[in-house]
C-alpha cells in the first residue's frame, strides 16, 4: 500500500516578507528539508505544491525524489493548494500525508509513525496531536479525498477530522514540535542557530 506525500509549498510568506521557504537549517532550504524527510519518512511519490516564486522554489528541489505540482490558484488560499495535489496523486497510491513545509521540527520518524497507525488501524484519518492541538502532519485515505478537495481559503483538512471526529487515531507529539516558521525570527527561535538569510 503505497502512500504519497503533499508538501504544500505554495505561500507568499507576507507575514515573513520574502519566501521563507527559502530560508536555511544547518545548510539546507526547508523547502528542500521537506521534501527530503517526506521521502525518508517512506512516502510515495513525494508530491511538492508550489506558487508563489515557483522557480526558485523548483530550484531548491533539484536531486530531490520528489515531483513538483505547481497550483496556478495559490493566491485564493492554501485549500487550492491541497486541491492540486490530491489531484497529482496517482491511482495507484492509498493515502496522502499532508504536511507544510514550514514546520522544521517535523521528523521522518513521524510520518512513519502516522503511515504505521494507519496501517495498523485501518483508520482512514490518522492526525498529530500536540498536547490539546491537532495539526499537520495528517494522514487522509483515498476514500476521504473528495472531502478535502474544493474551495477557497483554509481548514479544509481540519474540517474533515472535524466532521469525522469518530473515525480519527491520532500520534501524539511534544507541543514544541508544533512549531513553525510565519515571521522574522520565527526559525532561529525554533531551531536555535539557524539562518534567516536566503
Amino acid at each position: 500500500m503505497k502512500v504519497a506525500g503533499i508538501i504544500l509549498a505554495a505561500g507568499h510568506s507576507t507575514r515573513m516578507g520574502r519566501n521563507k521557504l527559502l530560508l536555511r537549517v544547518g545548510g539546507e532550504s526547508l523547502i528542500r528539508r521537506a521534501a527530503r524527510v517526506a521521502a525518508e519518512g517512506g512516502l510515495d511519490p513525494v508530491l511538492v505544491v508550489l506558487g508563489f516564486e515557483a522557480a526558485l522554489a523548483e530550484a531548491e528541489l533539484a536531486g530531490q525524489v520528489c515531483v513538483a505540482v505547481l497550483n496556478g490558484r495559490h493566491a485564493l488560499g492554501l485549500n487550492t493548494s491541497l486541491d492540486a495535489g490530491l489531484a497529482a496523486v496517482p491511482p495507484d497510491v492509498a493515502a496522502a500525508v499532508v504536511l507544510l513545509a514550514d514546520m522544521p521540527l517535523v521528523t521522518a520518524a513521524m510520518l512513519r509513525s502516522l503511515v504505521a497507525r494507519h496501517r495498523e488501524t485501518g483508520a482512514p484519518l490518522v492526525a498529530s496531536r500536540y498536547g490539546g492541538a491537532i495539526a499537520p502532519p495528517a494522514l487522509y485515505a483515498r476514500e476521504v479525498f473528495p472531502e478535502l478537495q474544493g474551495g477557497q481559503g483554509e481548514g479544509r483538512g481540519r474540517e474533515v477530522l472535524r466532521w469525522r471526529e469518530a473515525e480519527v487515531r491520532f500520534v501524539d507529539w511534544p507541543v514544541a514540535a508544533l512549531a513553525d516558521v510565519d515571521q522574522p525570527g520565527d526559525l532561529a527561535r525554533v531551531v536555535p542557530g539557524a539562518a534567516e538569510a536566503p
